[in-house]
């Protein structure tokens, strides 16, 4: 039997295969109407335990094992968790100093803890959100200049 992951740890080869298989199975039955499914966990003596599950559980069950399918390990927080600068500075991928300089420009609100500020986890992904539509936004409308252009993209 596979050892639990630490938080943050990569899982292993056999973790991977598994997470791949489970999640391919599982997603299967992401397609019903119902609310709800049933799953089965079996405990050492090898007696099934019906569990219902909401299907919005088992979308992210799914997102998880898929994930973990990649080799990519995977933490789970709930929206209204705050972070530190440096942990969201990771979520957007910057560093910690330019984060501090969005915080200070107003384009993500914060609040402090002493001197510590603290970000909003669901403030972090809805700027995210918008600043990565802007990008596409600007990306279309530079092809759509080369095509006018007709640089050949």
């Amino acid at each position: 039997m596979a050892k639990a992951a630490r938080i943050g740890s990569l899982p292993t080869a056999e973790e991977t295969a598994l997470a791949m298989q489970s999640g391919r199975t599982l997603s299967a039955f992401l397609q019903t109407k119902a609310e709800t499914q049933q799953i089965e966990i079996f405990d050492e003596k090898g007696t099934a335990h019906p569990v219902r599950v909401p299907l919005s559980a088992l979308r992210l069950l799914v997102d998880i094992l898929t994930e973990i399918g990649k080799g990519n390990a995977v933490n789970l927080l709930p929206v209204h968790t705050e972070l530190t600068t440096q942990e969201a500075a990771e979520v957007l991928n910057v560093s910690r100093p330019f984060f501090v300089k969005l915080l200070e420009q107003g384009a993500i609100p914060f609040h402090c803890v002493g001197r510590h500020r603290r970000v909003r986890y669901q403030d972090v992904i809805d700027y995210k959100t918008a600043i990565d539509a802007k990008r596409l936004e600007t990306l279309g409308e530079l092809t759509a200049q080369a095509q006018a252009l007709n640089m050949g993209y």
